[in-house]
């Protein structure tokens, strides 16, 4: 006890003298009068075709200096983003109008790829002090914001196709008075915790929110072209006539200009992204909670019903019998009790259990740790592409839990440590080989798309070395360190003869697959958002939320299993092990099931077989993981419910 409460004191000690901070993200950023702010470009995305393209991709102004790319972490690259330069640059509290090029005449080319962009809805995407735009606009009184622009607009019953050219920023500031300290991050409101450190004000702004209003406008490109680059132009009002609007067609010359003002907001920098994090649909996200909580209690009473009434009723009562009475008893067995001698019985395809469930173990520690950090606030929307970083990280440095559990259940099982390197390269192997051969082949389709979101042959090399520099290499130390614990004794023998399963009505498999049901009720409307942020381009940020849906998925996913593998006992069924598995397991099929439903019902404007294709070849991969994550959790609590079990049994 003293040593806790002296770790404590220092704790507070600490707190106490270290400056405040907010986490997680970037540092803030505070700008003086006419300090030059340069917005950034990141990747063309459409919600037809998710398929990223580069900015530059179309005949847009480049910047003075030339186009420079902003340092990319692994999960950017990953998910598609290019982060360039623009010429778009303002100067703090000065609201100007400023020209900014004029192109050559459009070829054929170019207008058959602005009009396809513009048809298939891409959306440009602008950052400004880490803020990604957002565009407000009002359908039928209501107001919708969505983030990123359009690259132009087709009016209806017209085959014409108008580009956006002028912009008019709006940027929110927030006079801030500094007290010396440093702020860290972006974190949701209250995250915050601001100390005196010193007396000396630091005053300046913070960009704290970034709007832009889309225009198309024709300009005389004879008096454009006299201008230069950041001269000034007369403010421009938003044509509603077709005719002033900037048509895409060939030989035409676009010049692009903007306006920015700057207005001065309450909003503090700490809260800057919750018009962004919103959270849409709260009701909805307590009524899963509450439909997996009702499952729960059900299920948690079918498992009351077999411990404590059937179980320990028969465990007890047999206890209570002397030995010969016991004996007789052996020869009336019936049940669960009669395959005591077959229940641990090594089961078909044991190396592969065992990889299965190493990996299971790695993807649930990597999913759990990972929900846990973001629910906390660590994993922020300003850092893009941290969650997947984070993700791919925690898989590395989880290779040495899945080689240990491989290794530790392939022991169990032969009840030799013979053969543990070629279960612990097959786990290092498994899963990320399945999904390396998935990724490849969706990468040669985004190559042939020549899209942004394709992985670049560096990154490929990059993956590869972590894979197998680290992934396999902790994976190997894991299974070693299998090797040395001691194996899981079994509590009964396992007979000579396997016992002859009695003839069934249905087929066993199919209770195993309606198991899957169950766990997935507590899931589907959670997916559902998931799919929308992955898809539609939502932000996902209610990780609070899915910390309680995965607790109450872990529950749900042990019970279901405990229950079944009791079920097939019962029936002298002693081949319990893959059915323990794929009792939870199964939820990977509903799920991907769902995510062909959520493509043919709710992505209706998804275009084309290759964006079709890229959706299927995503959510496998998803359902895989959720298969092997969901099937460990069934298989280790029904692992240790049969242990306990016959554990109980004296029989010789």
């Amino acid at each position: 006890m003293p040593g806790i409460c002296s770790v404590f004191l220092l704790v507070v000690l600490f707190a106490h003298s270290c400056h405040g901070f907010y986490l997680p993200g970037s540092y803030m950023h505070t700008y003086s009068t006419s300090d030059t702010i340069v917005a950034k470009v990141n990747s063309l995305t459409s919600i037809e075709t998710e398929l990223p393209f580069s900015y530059y991709s179309l005949p847009y102004c480049k910047p003075l200096g030339g186009i420079k790319k902003s340092a990319e972490n692994l999960g950017e690259l990953l998910m598609g983003d290019q982060i360039d330069n623009s010429p778009y640059r303002f100067k703090m509290n000065v609201n100007e109008s400023l020209y900014v090029c004029t192109t050559s005449p459009l070829n054929e080319h170019e207008v058959k790829l602005l009009k396809q962009r513009t048809r298939d809805l891409y959306q440009v995407n602008m950052i400004l002090d880490n803020l990604p735009v957002m565009r407000i606009a009002k359908q039928n009184g209501v107001s919708i914001q969505w983030t990123g622009f359009p690259v132009g607009f087709t009016p209806p019953n017209s085959n014409d196709d108008y580009i956006i050219n002028h912009l008019k920023f709006k940027v929110l500031v927030h006079e801030y008075e500094g007290s010396g300290v440093k702020i860290i991050g972006t974190g949701e409101e209250g995250m915050g915790v601001i100390s005196e450190a010193d007396k000396k004000k630091a005053s300046g702004y913070e960009i704290v929110g970034f709007e832009v209003t889309p225009c198309s406008v024709k300009y005389d490109p004879e008096v454009m072209t006299k201008l230069h680059m950041y001269d000034s132009i007369s403010p421009v009002n938003c044509p509603l006539e077709l005719d002033k609007s900037q048509i895409i067609r060939e030989q035409e010359r676009i010049s692009f200009t903007y306006e920015v003002e700057f207005v001065k907001s309450d909003i503090r920098w700490p809260s800057r992204w919750d018009a962004y994090l919103k959270m849409e649909g709260a009701r909805v996200h307590w009524f899963s909670i509450l439909n997996s909580l009702m499952v729960i209690t059900f299920l948690a009473g079918i498992v009351f019903v077999i411990f404590l009434r059937t179980v320990r009723r028969d465990l007890t009562r047999y206890e209570e019998l002397d030995k010969e009475a016991q004996a007789q008893m052996n020869e009336e067995l019936s049940g669960w009790k009669l395959v005591v001698g077959d229940v641990f019985r090594e089961p078909d395809c044991a190396k592969l259990l065992c990889v299965m469930i190493g990996d299971g173990v790695q993807i649930t520690g990597m999913a759990a740790v990972t929900i846990v950090f973001a629910a906390f606030g660590f994993m922020s929307p300003a850092s893009r592409g941290m969650l997947l970083t984070g993700m791919i990280i925690l898989y590395l440095f989880l290779g040495i839990a899945a080689g240990y559990a491989a290794v530790r259940l392939w022991r169990t099982l032969k009840g030799t440590s013979e053969g543990w390197r070629s279960i612990s390269w097959s786990v290092a192997c498994f899963f990320p080989g399945i999904v390396f051969v998935i990724l490849t082949v969706l990468n040669f389709i985004l190559w042939g798309s020549k899209s942004t979101g394709a992985i670049p042959i560096s990154l490929y090399f990059v993956l590869l070395s972590l894979w197998f520099c680290i992934s396999v290499p902790l994976t190997l130390v894991g299974g070693f360190l299998g090797t040395r614990a001691e194996a899981i004794q079994y509590p009964v023998r396992t007979n000579q003869i396997p016992r002859e399963i009695p003839a069934r009505k249905y087929p066993s498999w199919l209770l195993v697959l309606g198991a899957g049901t169950l766990p997935f009720g507590t899931l589907f409307i959670e997916l559902f958002f998931i799919l929308s942020s992955i898809w539609l381009g939502r932000f996902y940020y209610v990780f609070g939320f899915l910390l309680i849906v995965l607790l109450l998925l872990i529950i749900v996913c042990a019970e279901v299993s405990v229950v079944l593998t009791y079920m097939h006992l019962c029936v002298e069924d002693w081949r319990w092990w893959w059915k323990a598995f794929f009792a939870s397991g199964s939820v990977a099929l509903y799920v991907f099931l769902y995510s062909i439903n959520y493509l043919v019902f709710d992505l209706q404007s998804l275009s084309g077989p290759v964006s079709a294709i890229l959706y299927l070849g995503y959510s496998m991969i998803m359902a895989i993981a959720i298969m092997l994550s969901t099937g460990t959790i069934g298989f280790i609590t029904s692992f240790y419910f049969v242990h306990y079990l016959f554990s109980s049994v004296k029989i010789d």
